[in-house]
């Protein structure tokens, strides 16, 4: 990579992407529709959605794989919709890792810096600082297969910034690696995009994976953005009932609004319990609602214990999920619906058993309401 004088190598090009009303079809069927998304000079936006939603063809069209149907890709400020890929000057890493296999490691990371024709002296003093990025110092000589799944993801990472491109691309990368090798290597990716500041745009489904690594997060459904933000923006205020579903896990009850008191909304479910949300003006009496709380959000004592907030029901214990670090508890309440409850599994916290009578109860602050 460029070394400017008197400083380590980093990302000396660092660019944004503007991506203006990008449309893509196959045939009759719209992979990404009208998407419009800026990424800032150095910042993480992570593509997340479910199988489908568009996100791998919308960093295809980015790296010049895919050619959009209409709309615009800017990098820098510059279109580059009809540059070839290998004019773009873009870093891309796949989740099947797309080493060659009869290269050595040192190889393998030169091999884009001799397509550029750069000088024998000038690729191995960029390779050694790039195996010295990813902590692979020691295996320049060895192959691929002699390699572990995380080696060779380190590796694939260490070739795609080792010509100093302006933007990382990542589709998936860790997706063939074990959970806790995933869990490691999202925390080295954070850190090599920190040390860089490259921009960097990261393909996932995996919603922890997401929320761990990024500085904003794109919830894709169907070819559009369904809400963009930080990770606790969109965790905390999803903006509608698909990114509650699918950024964590959310409980539903379906209700009608009844009357507004004070500052919330007074919701009665189907069965009839009563229950406080957070006013929203663009709501109102009679409107048919689906409200929903966080697992971890609600309370669970003793049906004899007092819980002291607007939503508070008698309910009963009707399955215990023992998840390692957290209890997750299945509760039927008085009215008939069920709630999923979690918990810390915690020396001295109060543990519960199926068909234990709970009280359970929530903030209404912490109660989210969403039409259809």
């Amino acid at each position: 990579m460029v070394q400017e004088r008197g400083k380590d190598w980093c990302c000396t090009q660092v660019a944004d992407v503007e991506i203006r009303d990008l449309r893509k079809c196959f045939g009759n069927v719209t992979a990404v529709d009208s998407l419009s998304l800026t990424v800032e000079r150095g910042e993480f936006v992570t593509l997340l959605g479910p199988s489908g939603s568009g996100k791998t063809t919308t960093l295809m069209m980015i790296a010049g794989f895919e050619t959009p149907t209409s709309g615009d890709i800017l990098i820098g400020g510059e279109s580059v919709i009809s540059k070839p890929p290998f004019k773009r000057n873009i870093g891309m890493v796949f989740q099947n890792y797309s080493l060659f296999p009869h290269m050595t490691v040192f190889e393998n990371i030169a091999f884009p810096l001799r397509m550029r024709k750069l000088q024998e002296s000038e690729i191995r003093k960029r390779v050694l600082k790039a195996l010295e990025l990813v902590r692979l110092p020691d295996y320049p000589f060895r192959y691929p297969r002699q390699l572990s799944g995380g080696q060779q993801q380190r590796v694939a990472l260490g070739r795609a910034l080792v010509f100093d491109p302006p933007i990382l691309l990542m589709d998936e990368p860790l997706g063939a690696l074990d959970k806790n090798l995933r869990e490691y290597m999202q925390l080295e990716i954070k850190s090599i995009q920190r040390q860089l500041k490259i921009t960097t745009i990261y393909v996932t489904h995996d919603q922890q994976e997401a929320l761990t690594l990024s500085d904003r997060i794109a919830v894709m459904n169907q070819g559009r953005i369904e809400q963009i933000g930080t990770p606790q923006e969109v965790y905390e205020k999803p903006c509608n009932r698909f990114v509650a579903g699918f950024i964590g896990e959310s409980n539903f009850l379906k209700g009608k609004i009844i009357d507004r008191i004070g500052e919330t909304w007074l919701i009665k479910t189907d069965s009839h319990l009563p229950i406080q949300t957070p006013y929203i003006d663009s709501l109102g009496p009679g409107m048919e609602v689906f409200v929903t709380v966080r697992p971890e959000r609600v309370f669970l004592l003793r049906g004899e214990d007092a819980v002291d907030d607007a939503n508070h029901f008698e309910g009963l214990v009707e399955e215990v999920n023992y998840v390692g670090e957290i209890v997750k508890y299945r509760i039927r309440l008085e009215g008939g619906e069920a709630l999923w409850i979690k918990k810390p599994n915690v020396t001295g916290l109060r543990k519960y058993e199926e068909g234990d009578s709970v009280a359970v109860g929530w903030k209404w602050e912490d109660t989210g309401v969403f039409v259809g």
